[in-house]
């Protein structure tokens, strides 16, 4: 969502991508919040954008979708009963952030916070304050049935530490920490919460991409982007423990793992005519080249499908696509002014 994280390529069948698989969290072309700016206007929501009136699409097999409108940002969502993930956060850059209730479809703006993901099991909200507190950045943890929150801070000023990516079995949160140079935020390590205990380690990484956003493996290890491609890290300490170098990049903001964790969803690499590849962890090669180019992906749909925005005309629309690169839903209309002021949305399985 808001802004997340040596050994040669394909040196032997050992650097599988079996060590990859996670949910990442970030935004398109989102930047790490100027914590000291944003705490004056973090109260504030954003009202930069008038609802625009949505058509009803249908799936494939002509079923009428339900009309789910977004406050603040002009978009109309469409949900069905028995749809496979659910709609549960939204925001604009880091400037607003709406989160949806845990039963109904309700959803409210958090005032002070830049970014926000739901827990896999629903009941923990991680979020991440637009301000540091005594100098000290943090994972704020509400919880969803009594209200509680709590804070446990993370990395200190400079540093910077956002994109939350929840673990898949919700026991861990990662963090991308970020230090600015020259004007520009660049990743220089993670953090990694303990949602339980409330404590929070920090691990700075050596050669890390200045882009890089950092997301789980099943196995409980790291990957983030590396050049064109990919590179796996040990969670306790960041060692390097496979690259991709050329494979493409996982494809994002949201997870790029399928639920069953058997596809990787890639940026096709730079030579390739496609924009969207699919992988194979297990054996780190591409299986499907789809004949789609998204302006972004939302994660996985089910198995077989993806959230993907699509450009159409001068706006764009929130699609399901299905591997065969054929649209099977339109999910919503999204004006070109709410893209382009950074408009991220995070889902949940059902």
């Amino acid at each position: 969502m808001s802004s997340v994280r040596g050994v040669p390529a394909y040196a032997a069948a050992a650097l599988s991508l079996t060590l990859l698989t996670a949910p990442s969290i970030t935004a398109p072309n989102l930047t790490t919040p100027d914590r000291t700016a944003l705490a004056a206007t973090a109260s504030a929501p954003s009202t930069a954008f008038t609802p625009t009136p949505t058509p009803a699409p249908t799936d494939t097999a002509g079923r009428a979708a339900a009309a789910l409108p977004l406050p603040g940002i002009g978009v109309t969502y469409r949900q069905q009963s028995g749809d496979p993930v659910r709609l549960s956060a939204y925001g604009l850059g880091t400037r607003a952030t709406y989160v949806r209730a845990r039963t109904g479809d309700a959803f409210t703006v958090r005032a002070g916070v830049s970014e926000a993901a739901v827990s896999p099991d629903g009941r923990t909200l991680a979020m991440v304050p637009t301000a540091y507190r005594a100098g000290k950045d943090a994972l704020l943890l509400g919880d969803r049935t009594t209200g509680a929150l709590r804070r446990v801070p993370t990395v200190a000023k400079p540093l910077a530490a956002s994109s939350v990516a929840w673990s898949r079995d919700g026991r861990r949160v990662a963090l991308t920490v970020e230090r600015k140079a020259g004007g520009s935020w660049r990743a220089a390590g993670f953090t990694v919460v303990d949602v339980a205990a409330g404590t929070a380690r920090t691990v700075t990484v050596a050669g890390l991409d200045a882009r890089a956003a950092f997301t789980w493996t099943p196995r409980g290890d790291l990957i983030a982007r590396h050049g064109d491609g990919l590179r796996a890290y040990r969670a306790a300490d960041g060692a390097v423990l496979t690259t991709h170098a050329t494979l493409g990049r996982p494809a994002g903001p949201e997870d790029p793992y399928s639920p069953s964790g058997r596809r990787l969803a890639l940026w096709c690499p730079p030579r390739s005519a496609e924009r969207l590849c699919v992988a194979d962890p297990a054996t780190g090669r591409i299986i499907k080249r789809v004949a789609v180019r998204p302006a972004a992906l939302f994660g996985w749909w089910d198995e077989d499908h993806v959230i993907a925005v699509m450009p159409q005309g001068g706006a764009y629309r929130l699609t399901v696509v299905g591997l065969d690169g054929r649209a099977t839903r339109a999910l919503a209309v999204i004006p070109a002014r709410a893209w382009t002021a950074e408009l991220w949305l995070t889902f949940n399985r059902a």
